[in-house]
């Protein structure tokens, strides 16, 4: 499963850290294609509306399918040891 999270990764599918509201699922295709998250969701909601149920797979599919955001911590000045 790992080359599909990379393949995803490398695609710009990620469930971002920040704006999510359940996974991320919503947030990350919007991100993807340049829309901002509402408006995602709304589109997501609407177009799983057409095929009933299918928001049941669909979802929690791409939530286990498209990796997280990682989130790397910025780096710390060092500590001088100089008035020791």
């Amino acid at each position: 499963m790992g080359s599909i999270h990379d393949s995803m990764a490398r695609e710009g599918l990620v469930r971002p850290i920040d704006g999510r509201v359940l996974g991320g699922v919503c947030a990350g295709l919007g991100r993807r294609f340049g829309i901002d998250p509402w408006p995602a969701r709304l589109l997501f909601v609407l177009v799983l509306l057409v095929l009933p149920g299918s928001q049941l797979i669909i979802y929690p599919v791409l939530w286990i399918l498209m990796p997280g955001e990682r989130w790397v911590p910025a780096p710390t000045a060092p500590v001088s040891d100089a008035g020791q």
